[in-house]
């Protein structure tokens, strides 16, 4: 009976966990929508929101990781910080730009249809990269993922053609950072969880985006008098973002980054009748046949993961098990050796 109290406690957490990261993951998108959005609270300056999360985001994370010491920082030498963590935070920081800014253009709903990519843009720059074995099977599920996007594309009511560009922009980098975290990072064997990634990753991102804010959104800021930085707006949704953070560190930390994959599906179709019925995003027919098209794929995409992941754990268990049955039979070998010395003796 305690056996099966743990598994159901166990479990009732696990789902928890995932609709925590739904809720806040979900709370963001549309809460960065609304603030971008011009027919909202129209506030068209994505680099500064970036920024402004950015800032409060490695603020919290110095206090949590150097002042209250909740999180153990990273042995980490300085040109591994250089060589590693910048390129890494370079490329972060252009995701999150490019993806606020497709928030000015593209309804929520057509935005997470094509972040249905983002597995398609991990497979092919793993392959790029060489972290990816090519297999026909696995091209063809990305081509069919990207075959419904397409089709979803196609029957978007408001495309836009840059809001696009942005959007498949920020996927791009998206894939290349975590390609290159694994890469630059885990085959070191360093693992940054989503505190210390802010406490090492969000400076840099400033210090990158602070050129493009410079030369493109400073002046406008600057001559647009009006404007005056609303704390509770932007307090609440960085606090957002800071919590999304901690709840991708426990769902991950208490489940696994599959689980996360998983239940990033459930948040897209979530997010596509909530930008349909309450925002009143126009959804056609075309988009929700290509977007069920890309949905299959990702689907199958992630059951393939976990059946590699169970067959690695099996392996990984069966070797352990062979590794003990050769020290037992080491032991045996030994012990009878020992009694043969002693009876000769």
């Amino acid at each position: 009976m305690a056996v099966s109290d743990g598994v159901v406690k166990k479990i009732i957490l696990s789902y928890t966990y995932v609709a925590i990261w739904i809720f806040l993951s979900f709370t963001v998108i549309v809460y960065n929508k609304y603030i971008l959005d011009r027919k909202m609270y129209n506030w068209p300056y994505p680099i500064s929101l970036t920024m402004i999360h950015m800032a409060f985001c490695s603020s919290l994370a110095y206090l949590l990781v150097r002042v209250f010491k909740l999180v153990e920082p990273v042995s980490m030498s300085r040109d591994l910080y250089f060589k590693s963590v910048v390129p890494i935070g370079a490329l972060y920081s252009l995701s999150l730009w490019f993806s606020n800014s497709a928030y000015i253009y593209l309804s929520v709903s057509f935005i997470q249809m094509l972040k249905a990519l983002m597995p398609v843009a991990v497979y092919s720059i793993g392959v790029m990269f060489k972290k990816e074995t090519f297999k026909n099977e696995t091209m063809a599920n990305m081509v069919s993922i990207s075959l419904g996007v397409a089709i979803a594309a196609y029957g978007e009511a408001k495309f836009d053609a840059w809001g696009v560009t942005l959007q498949l922009l920020a996927v791009a980098f998206e894939a290349t950072r975590l390609v290159l975290i694994q890469i630059l990072l885990n085959s070191k064997g360093i693992s940054l969880n989503p505190i210390t990634s802010l406490y090492y990753i969000a400076p840099c991102c400033l210090v990158f985006l602070s050129v493009p804010w410079i030369i493109m959104e400073y002046p406008s800021l600057r001559d647009n008098s009006s404007f005056h930085l609303d704390f509770a707006i932007f307090g609440t949704n960085s606090a957002c973002a800071f919590a999304l953070n901690l709840a991708v560190f426990l769902l991950v930390g208490k489940t696994s980054a599959l689980t996360m994959n998983v239940a990033g599906v459930v948040k897209d179709w979530l997010l596509i009748a909530f930008s349909w019925s309450v925002i009143k995003d126009t959804v056609t027919p075309i988009n929700l046949i290509g977007y069920g098209l890309a949905f299959l794929g990702v689907a199958y995409y992630n059951h393939c993961k976990l059946q590699a992941l169970k067959a690695s754990e099996a392996q990984k268990k069966a070797q352990q098990a062979d590794e003990e049955a050769g020290r037992l039979l080491e032991q045996k070998d030994g012990e009878g050796t020992a009694r043969k010395n002693d009876n000769q003796n």
